[in-house]
């Protein structure tokens, strides 16, 4: 199976082209974040190539631009083509069936830049719960409602 499903932010305005027998296409990169820092404590992000057809290449090209947030679920497309030395060279491309726009146009300019370098730190929250004030102190260190109890 070639599935794909992924979410990131596009890393420049798509522009709309046609095919020579006049289908629209797109193409551009997105910047998908890891789930994980570097050794140094950052995030890093993969830059993927993305294609999309027809209508929804259209729907791509005029209601996003940079920065947009999408989701895309597709299927991974390889190739290759001799470039203009004659060497061979390999794509890795995302072929998408599907485009979410997961932020509004309007939303996104009204968003300020945020650094993710300046969040505060987030401290673990604290417990606070009386022992004895649980209802559930009693019951040991495992407490099962039945099912039946709501009806």
């Amino acid at each position: 199976m070639n599935r794909v499903c992924l979410v990131g932010r596009l890393t420049a305005k798509p522009e709309l082209r046609y095919t020579g027998s006049n289908i629209a296409y797109t193409r551009f990169s997105l910047a998908v974040n890891r789930t994980f820092n570097n050794a140094q404590g950052e995030r890093e992000a993969d830059f993927i190539n993305i294609i999309v057809w027809r209508k929804q290449a259209e729907n791509v090209a005029n209601y996003l631009d940079k920065g947009s947030q999408v989701s895309i679920e597709g299927r991974i497309q390889t190739g290759s083509f001799t470039d203009k030395d004659g060497n061979r060279r390999y794509t890795t491309d995302v072929v998408a069936d599907s485009v979410q726009f997961l932020e509004s146009r309007r939303s996104r300019e009204n968003q300020t830049p945020y650094d993710y370098q300046d969040m505060p730190a987030v401290e673990e929250p604290q417990n606070n719960v009386d022992v004895a004030d649980d209802p559930f102190a009693d019951f040991g260190d495992n407490v099962s409602i039945d099912d039946n109890f709501l009806e």
